[in-house]
């Protein structure tokens, strides 16, 4: 006979076994690693991430280390060896990671202020330059921020491709990578390179917004510049931003709260949440890893033009 005493014996079970089995990943995972991408200096991002792990680690009752990855590459192969736990990928370098067989899982990106989720490759001169279009710019510098970049390197030679230019190097007088995408920019600013590919939202929400925000860019006399310094002369079709993934392998429990932890953000800990993301971002939008299978047919395709050329 089910009596109300058995009931509760049993819901007591439960939550004491609930319990048990989120005390179990924490003992075997005391801390956890969340990779990042360098996509401004390594002062920035520190200050930029640093509220965000004190968050984290509060909310998973774990500690939270950030690790600024050299490039993306460094993202790919640090979770394929099981030391980052959770990374913020670009969506190329995701798309790489999983053709190359690193267990990661998608659960998170940001929406943006105006509620989307998507963000656009586009090609920065700097305004006072004669150049309108790509086709004035043969012979000319280009500057790149990373071949694993999306919006920096990805995108941009699948645009290129689409106006009969299949051979960046050789079009180009020279191809840079740069490094980063406040590199490619500054790159730009300081007349190292003609042309510029780098990410952007909207004209508030931007690595150019936000460098020209922190004073970064200057004229030749040192005077501040300024968003009419740059002209956009090529933008490309919506590149869905860019997911935040955590290691496969990590228990359910512990994916379910990291999970959780980043979607209470905003709320929870306000300050921490609009340092991240200088009030560019609304929020995180919850994701599967399905939806980067887009990305993989364009990182097959520029991967066949580099054969391509090799060939």
């Amino acid at each position: 006979m089910i009596t109300r005493r058995l009931i509760l014996a049993g819901a007591a079970a439960l939550a004491f076994t609930t319990s048990a089995s989120a005390e179990d990943w924490k003992a075997k995972y005391p801390e956890l690693t969340f990779a990042v991408i360098p996509a401004e200096n390594a002062s920035g991002v520190t200050e930029r991430w640093a509220p965000f792990m004190s968050y984290l680690s509060k909310e998973l009752g774990v500690k939270v280390t950030l690790r600024i990855a050299n490039d993306y590459a460094a993202v790919i192969e640090g979770q394929r060896a099981g030391n980052i736990h959770i990374a913020s990928y670009g969506s190329a370098s995701f798309a790489r990671a999983r053709l190359t067989g690193v267990k990661t899982d998608a659960f998170a990106n940001d929406i943006n202020a105006d509620g989307s989720t998507g963000y656009y490759s586009v090609f920065f001169v700097k305004a006072n330059s004669p150049y309108k279009s790509v086709d004035q710019l043969k012979g000319k510098n280009l500057g790149l921020v990373d071949p694993n970049s999306t919006s920096g390197n990805n995108v941009p030679r699948f645009e290129l491709d689409k106006m009969g230019i299949a051979d960046a190097d050789t079009y180009f007088s020279k191809v840079v990578f740069t490094g980063s995408h406040e590199n490619a920019i500054l790159a730009l600013a300081q007349g190292t390179v003609d042309v510029a590919a780098n990410q952007w939202t909207s004209d508030d929400d931007s690595t150019l917004a936000q460098m020209l925000t922190k004073g970064m860019l200057k004229n030749a006399d040192g005077s501040p510049m300024k968003k009419d310094d740059f002209r956009i002369i090529h933008k490309s079709a919506p590149i869905i931003n860019g997911p935040y993934a955590y290691n496969s392998d990590l228990p359910e429990e512990a994916k379910a709260a990291i999970a959780k932890a980043f979607f209470d953000a905003p709320a929870k800990d306000k300050a921490a949440f609009d340092r991240l993301q200088d009030g560019q971002k609304k929020g995180f939008h919850p994701a599967t890893t399905k939806d980067w299978d887009g990305t993989i047919e364009l990182i097959k395709f520029v991967d066949a033009l580099r054969k391509k050329k090799a060939s």
